[in-house]
């Protein structure tokens, strides 16, 4: 595979680890929300907007280029096909989310589009990509200065990761893509030395530490969280204010100890 290829392939790939990590992390707030008693209207809006200003955008981009691409290749066009068919869903689902009135009609569409997007970007990730690119298509000539395929072009500064922050060229980006790495850079994390023991502190000391601590790390770091409980809820705040921005991965379960790796991608 050409290197410049390999290198758009690994983009879209980032890409779209972002848009799943942040659709996922709205979707768990959503839910929160609706299991706390409180009103999840707030939730609602926040991930439809997301949807329309970067899921259904990536989709329909997808469709002029990859699934256009795909459609003139045997081995590519019935896949290419279901994966449109599967934008529709979204769209609709969408649409249900947008319309929904009540707590349970919320959650119940908001759980359908994230596990159908979740699955459609394993199917385009694991299927669709490595075919085109087996067949010879040059992708990176084919998505060239594509931002709601590529991820890229985001501004950096005050306010970047905002739903409502707009780049030079008016685009909206919720997905954490203006921490986004080049296409050329390998998307690796490594984990600093350490670890962040809060199990003396004063429970309320704790998070204000903890958020600390991650606003400190560079882009493709991470700490482990030592902690003497599962530290779930904390889980919840960090999708609240970091959605999409944050790994998080557990190191040691109890039942004394809890460790969870916290990275920023």
């Amino acid at each position: 595979m050409p290197t410049q290829s390999g290198a758009t392939l690994a983009a879209i790939r980032d890409h779209h680890d972002r848009l799943t990590r942040t659709m996922d992390d709205h979707v768990l707030t959503l839910r929160t929300a609706f299991d706390r008693l409180l009103s999840p209207v707030g939730r609602q809006s926040t991930l439809v907007d997301f949807c329309v200003r970067e899921v259904l955008p990536h989709a329909e981009a997808e469709e002029r280029t990859l699934y256009a691409a795909a459609d003139e290749l045997p081995e590519t066009r019935l896949l290419a096909g279901a994966m449109r068919a599967e934008h529709a869903t979204l769209r609709g689902l969408v649409e249900e989310l947008r319309s929904a009135r009540t707590g349970s009609e919320l959650v119940a569409a908001a759980c359908g589009l994230n596990a159908l997007f979740q699955a459609h970007v394993v199917k385009e990730n694991e299927f669709l990509l490595p075919a085109l690119a087996e067949a010879g298509v040059d992708l990176a000539a084919l998505l060239s200065g594509m931002h709601d395929l590529l991820g890229e072009g985001e501004g950096e500064g005050e306010g970047a990761g905002d739903p409502g922050q707009r780049d030079a060229d008016g685009h909206a980006c919720a997905c954490g893509g203006h921490d986004a790495p080049s296409a050329s850079e390998p998307v690796l994390e490594e984990e600093v030395e350490g670890e962040l023991d809060v199990r003396r502190l004063a429970h309320g000391q704790r998070h204000e530490r903890i958020f600390a601590t991650f606003a400190a790390l560079p882009r493709g770091t991470a700490f482990v969280l030592v902690n003497d409980h599962d530290p779930m809820p904390l889980r919840y705040q960090f999708a609240e204010r970091h959605a999409g921005e944050f790994t998080w991965d557990y190191v040691e379960s109890g039942p004394r100890v809890w460790r969870v790796r916290i990275g920023r991608p």
